[in-house]
């Protein structure tokens, strides 16, 4: 990382890289971030070419054990929200499939069964120690979004006080775990359906050992999927014929519970809700994956600008050359997506902080975290794929070298957007609690934008000048007309909900599409108060003047395709609309001359980016030195 904490990080009438780093990570990167920040600058974690697939998967679980000796408490750390999504920043950035390989151990494995197994009737310590592993079996081959119709079953055996854990079909088989033979002895939890005393009583979770040094138990089979590009994780189908387990295996938590003689009892009525409170940990899984996309899109985003800065191009007229960057089309596009970026983990922060208040409630503060954690999970993975295939586009052919780094980001953050709920999935569940109010209460109604824009005042200085455009588009009235765009979104889906119909399902089709902008337009207002007050509390003047410009950049692009709309309620007059895109112009080229500085913000030392086209010249091959 270059100047990144000295008193040399301060650009002359432009941002503090410290003063933004201690905005973007709430000023607790030297406690949360750093220390990853370096263990993923040894060796152990370089980037290695032309590996197969099954050498990268080994290299993945052995680096999970060198993350895992860097633990003081494991269980604490999964304990910690904060904690465990700051770990997933950084893997983001180094290794898709260690990333995901973390994200089931830590949180989905080791996560529930600290949850469910309060009393501590499990040895904990293989898996924490990571002399065995702990992967995740709930979704089925013919179950994706709907788990908890799922056909594996545990029956008891009053008899033995035992359960017989079977796959009834071709359909019921887990589909994805890894469960293969990389990384040695595992162990995993198995969803079920359990069957006790004729009934069925709904979907638990069973700890279940699933192979040893010499390969999987009896009556297990695992068969390997095919390869999926950008990964090396060991996914697999993996199926049960009538493995016994004894009554340990069961992991009912505080809801529920089973007598030797199959008598059941449970404090909650529901069984679709008894499931739900089984896999609770996959909420805190959404965060993960965000964190991880987004660590990934912020180290593709400094690749990007700093190879654009290096990078020699023509200029018009043909008398010198120039920066690529140089060429406004291609800082524009590079600068909308930092804006982003650190929208993205503004939003990222909120999200961690209300899951964290929210823990062990069952209240609104519960429902409302839920709901921001489904609407960040889908908005953050999103934004971070944009930003990775536009840092990859940004850097032509050398983007699509592996050694490079960037095509190898884009793949893994694919997977965050189906992993843990394919996002249209859960922003349709989001969408629907928000109309119904579950969690969701609609902004107080902001004062509107004047209907006729006054002339444009000032110039289009940086952040330590005078600043581009005129009353409408100060950082203010920006937020006030996302929060517009979000109340007639909720109130169109609204309207579609209560359209005739002949069916329930038909009155939800009606109101889905209006639901999903909801969804977005609550993600982006939520983003923007987040980032807006960042800035507005940042440590110095340059530094909020230049956050201030990359939340206008951030709204302005948010807001573009939502205008028409806007201009119909009377909000922006027709001028306003056609001077949207020079003003997002004007922005851009204020930004410019700081962008660099607004991504070395992100922290990310060079031993992480190992990108050859973002570092200095000595010690990078010939081949893969800059053009």
């Amino acid at each position: 990382m270059r100047a990144a904490h000295g008193a040399d990080a301060f650009l002359p009438g432009g941002p503090s890289i410290p003063r933004l780093i201690d905005a973007l990570f709430e000023g607790r990167f030297g406690e949360l971030h750093e220390p990853w920040a370096k263990v993923f600058s040894r060796d152990e974690f370089r980037y290695r070419d032309g590996l197969s697939k099954e050498k990268r998967s080994e290299i993945a679980y052995e680096r999970l054990r060198a993350v895992n000796a860097e633990i003081d408490s494991v269980e604490e750390m999964v304990a910690a929200t904060d904690r465990l999504t700051a770990l997933h920043e950084w893997l983001g950035a180094v290794d898709g499939t260690l990333a995901t390989l973390a994200t089931i151990h830590y949180n989905l494995f080791l996560g529930s069964l600290l949850r469910l197994d309060p009393g501590r009737s499990v040895d904990r310590t293989p898996y924490t120690r990571l002399t065995r592993y702990g992967t995740v079996l709930i979704t089925e081959l013919g179950y994706g979004n709907n788990a908890a119709a799922l056909e594996t079953t545990a029956t008891h055996r009053p008899e033995s006080d035992t359960f017989v854990l079977h796959t009834p079909s071709d359909a019921a088989a887990k589909f994805m775990p890894n469960t293969g033979p990389a990384g040695g002895p595992k162990s995993g939890l198995v969803a079920a359906r359990l069957i006790a005393g004729g009934r069925d009583r709904g979907v638990f979770l069973f700890l279940v050992s699933l192979r040893d040094e010499r390969g999987p138990l009896p009556g297990i089979r695992i068969r390997p999927l095919s390869e999926s590009p950008g990964s090396a994780v060991d996914h697999c189908l993996t199926s049960f014929d009538r493995v016994v387990l004894g009554r340990a295996a069961l992991l009912a938590g505080d809801h529920g519970e089973l007598a030797a003689d199959g008598g059941f009892r449970s404090t909650t009525g529901s069984r679709r809700r008894r499931f739900l409170r089984s896999i609770q940990r996959v909420t805190t899984g959404k965060l993960c994956l965000s964190a991880a996309a987004l660590g990934g899109a912020r180290s593709g985003l400094v690749i990007a600008v700093r190879h654009a800065h290096r990078r020699r191009t023509f200029a018009p007229g043909g008398r010198h050359d120039v920066p690529v960057f140089a060429h406004r089309c291609h800082q524009s596009r590079l600068l909308g997506a930092t804006a982003r970026a650190y929208a993205a983990t503004f939003l990222l922060r909120a999200a961690t902080r209300a899951l964290t208040a929210a823990d062990g409630s069952d209240g609104d503060d519960a429902a409302e975290a839920e709901v921001l954690v489904a609407a960040a999970k889908g908005w953050i993975t999103w934004q971070a794929r944009g930003i990775a295939v536009e840092c990859r586009e940004r850097c032509g052919a050398q983007g699509l070298l592996s050694a490079n780094r960037l095509a190898d980001l884009i793949l893994p953050i694919e997977g965050t957007v189906t992993a843990e709920g394919d996002n249209l999935v859960i922003w349709t569940k989001a969408g629907a609690d928000m109309l119904t109010g579950r969690g969701y209460r609609p902004p107080p109604r902001h004062a509107p934008a004047p209907a006729r824009t006054p002339e444009r005042t000032g110039g289009a200085g940086g952040p330590g000048g005078p600043g581009p455009g005129g009353t409408w588009v100060e950082p203010g009235s920006l937020l006030g007309l996302l929060v517009q765009r979000e109340l007639r979104c909720f109130t169109e889906a609204r309207r579609r909900l209560g359209e005739p119909a002949d069916s329930a399902f038909d009155r939800w089709n009606h109101a889905v599409e209006p639901a999903l902008d909801l969804v977005d337009a609550y993600a982006t207002r939520r983003a923007a108060e987040v980032f807006l007050a960042a800035a507005d509390t940042a440590a110095d003047e340059p530094t909020r003047k230049a956050l201030r410009l990359l939340f206008r950049l951030f709204a302005l692009e948010r807001l573009a395709p939502h205008t028409g709309p806007l201009l119909a309620d009377g909000l922006l007059d027709a001028r306003a609309v056609h001077g949207l895109a020079a003003e997002a112009d004007r922005v851009a080229a204020a930004l410019a001359p700081h962008a660099l500085a607004l991504v070395e913000a992100f922290a990310v030392p060079d031993a992480v980016l190992q990108a050859p086209i973002a570092l200095p010249d000595e010690g990078v091959p010939p081949g893969l030195r800059r053009g």
